[in-house]
């Protein structure tokens, strides 16, 4: 089953685990959206600037410091993702919180590990 995911936080850069996980994602056959610092291309998939409308996500999953993370709150929330992947140094108690509140599920995890080890699909 192909689980749409949005990845926040997504980098040209390959040697950033956000570009990674597009590439293990699509490799995978799941549809990916991205949102990052900088507009281009990651395999098939487009990095966008902003809070684009999207629908249909299954899993946020997200690569950005908590310091950065309160401007996508209501975003996230707003989403209303099937779950929404912590990924190691983006574990933040508030988001947890609202997430919570939200009745939306969440993890601290490894979109890669998961991917890797079959977990990835609930």
């Amino acid at each position: 089953m192909a689980l749409k995911t949005l990845i926040i936080g997504a980098s040209l850069k390959e040697e950033r685990y956000s570009n990674k996980a597009i590439n293990r994602l699509r490799n995978y056959n799941h549809p990916v959206v991205a949102i990052g610092l900088r507009e281009g291309d990651v395999q098939d998939v487009s990095i966008v600037k902003g809070k684009p409308v999207f629908n249909d996500i299954h899993t946020v999953s997200l690569y950005i410091n908590p310091k950065r993370q309160p401007e996508y709150y209501d975003y996230i929330l707003a989403l209303q993702p099937k779950r929404v992947i912590f990924n190691p140094g983006t574990e933040n108690v508030e988001l947890f919180d609202l997430l919570q509140q939200a009745s939306i599920p969440f993890e601290a995890s490894c979109t890669l590990v998961l991917l890797s080890t079959d977990q990835y699909e609930i």
